[in-house]
């Protein structure tokens, strides 16, 4: 097995999902995934992909981003709303509440550890 993994979703098929009916705020956001590392220690990264929408998240992972495309809004309770667009990066850690925000579809690569 090769010690290494180019970001390649050309061929692969994603996961396809939406924010729980109890997290949506506004919208109809649709999600698209593509988990390409599994690793163990529950260790993650992949493509991940939004539609325009609003809707709560909780975090019990951390999570590490680099915005690829799009314009996101991420605001955490009793915080300031952060614009997200490509070339913008965050480190969401555990405990971590508040809103997800896609203005434009948004497209990000991601590593997270459980």
């Amino acid at each position: 097995m090769a010690k290494q993994l180019k970001l390649d979703i050309a061929g692969v098929e994603p996961e396809v999902g939406a924010p729980a009916e109890d997290r949506l705020i506004a919208g109809d956001p649709q999600f698209r995934t593509w988990n390409l590392e599994e690793a163990d220690g529950g260790l993650y990264a992949g493509i991940w992909e939004a539609t325009p929408g609003k809707w709560r998240i909780v975090y019990d992972e951390w999570e590490y981003f680099n915005v690829l495309s799009g314009h996101s809004v991420v605001t955490e309770d009793d915080g300031e709303p952060v614009h997200l667009r490509a070339g913008d990066r965050m480190i969401l850690r555990p405990g971590f509440k508040g809103t997800w925000e896609v203005i434009e579809t948004t497209r990000k690569d991601y590593v997270i550890r459980l």
